[in-house]
């Protein structure tokens, strides 16, 4: 092996190791902080650990990129915020999805009435001329945007509703206690996804955010179609998890 090559390496193990030092600083700094916390400044922590700004740079990066960081443009990179836990569990026989965790409230964003049309008529069982209600509203856990929900209902089973009564309070709830709708069973799907331009600015973040897409369609105690929903939450701030059961049928 020549000269230049062992250098090379010498070179690219160390700075491997310095980028290792500084990750386990940082991730004791995560432990130490808890959610939501600042981090001290790139030139900070260079000077504490005698390492270069790259390094540090490059360090916080691989924990961003982990979800452990995230950074906000012009403000600094701060611990990853508490995620809201959302359960869904198919082992408690008679038993409801409970609500996600935290107070979550909502702004109306928009909100009208008019012919369903094809596409919307078919997801709804409607036909095409009924008239559909038709909402957009970001939801907030402790007054921070977590996610946008497009919802589509029947306009005739929810004659009366007012933007405002989207703002607060429990919809489901809102549903069996005013128009007598007993939400009974839904088929949703989720998948990952980023945030286009008009998402990023409801929720306040960057363009290309991960988000997490979720399609539901609702139907009531009768099996009518009483709603089709479809929402983007945020993937720094929003959990998935389920109870699951297996028996000898289970791959």
């Amino acid at each position: 092996m020549s000269g230049e090559a062992k250098t090379n390496g010498t070179t690219r193990r160390a700075t491997s190791a310095k980028r290792d030092l500084v990750r386990d600083h940082i991730l004791a700094v995560i432990a130490d902080y808890g959610p939501g916390r600042g981090l001290p400044p790139e030139r900070e922590l260079a000077e504490q650990l005698g390492v270069s700004r790259p390094t540090v740079r490059a360090a916080i990066q691989d924990l961003t990129q982990s979800g452990l960081l995230v950074r906000q443009p012009g403000r600094g990179t701060f611990t990853s915020p508490h995620k809201v836990t959302q359960e869904l569990s198919t082992t408690s026989e008679g038993r409801g999805v409970p609500p996600a965790e935290g107070s979550w409230t909502s702004r109306t964003v928009s909100f009208a009435t008019a012919a369903a049309g094809p596409a919307r008529a078919l997801r709804l069982a409607l036909a095409p001329g009924e008239q559909i209600t038709r909402i957009v509203r970001v939801r907030l856990v402790e007054d921070e945007p977590i996610a946008i929900e497009r919802l589509e209902l029947p306009a005739a089973l929810v004659t009366g509703l007012r933007p405002q009564d989207m703002e607060s309070g429990n919809f489901y709830q809102l549903l069996r206690e005013r128009f007598g709708i007993v939400v009974a069973e839904a088929l949703q799907t989720m998948e990952p996804t980023v945030a286009n331009p008009e998402q990023a600015e409801l929720l306040e973040v960057p363009a290309f955010f991960p988000l997490l897409q979720v399609q539901r369609t609702t139907q009531d105690a009768a099996g009518r179609i009483v709603e089709f929903v479809e929402s983007v939450y945020r993937g720094d701030r929003y959990r998935i998890t389920s109870r699951l059961r297996f028996d000898q049928t289970s791959g």
